[in-house]
């Protein structure tokens, strides 16, 4: 993703909340922004967090995904289109690559249907708590 200037002003606190949301490797949450930016910006705000993420949706550079229980997180825009893994373990979401459905080609809809655009959230565990799992099911024996 190009470095373009957040808003109107460059500033160290939106360059970090900038460069959180682009280091990602899946969505995140306004407090997993802020948590994560706060380790370059001490002193960054929760507002300035929410202030910065809607500029970076209105300039195209992050944009938003809704979750299935409605959370909203926020990813980079440059990532093109791709799925989610949401891990029902530690509540993480990753990114897939790529986008293995038929979908775009219309073959899956009833005739006179036109797909715009689609997402997909697969729901399950990460390979980190299936392996914690694993070592407490062990553990029991």
């Amino acid at each position: 993703m190009a470095r373009r200037v957040v808003g109107q002003r460059r500033t160290a606190q939106r360059e970090a909340i900038a460069e959180v949301i682009r280091a990602a490797r899946g969505p995140l949450t306004i407090g997993q922004i802020h948590d994560r930016a706060r380790r370059r910006s001490p002193m960054l705000g929760l507002a300035t967090v929410y202030r910065t993420v809607k500029l970076l949706l209105a300039d195209d550079l992050a944009h938003a995904v809704i979750m299935s229980d409605g959370e909203t997180r926020y990813e980079s825009a440059h990532l093109g289109h791709h799925h989610h893994f949401h891990c029902g373990g530690c509540g993480s979401v990753f990114d897939l690559p790529g986008c293995p459905l038929p979908i775009a080609d219309g073959t899956v809809l009833p005739e006179g249907f036109v797909v715009m655009g689609h997402e997909v959230t697969l729901h399950g565990r990460c390979p980190a708590c299936v392996k914690q799992a694993r070592l407490r099911g062990q553990r029991r024996r």
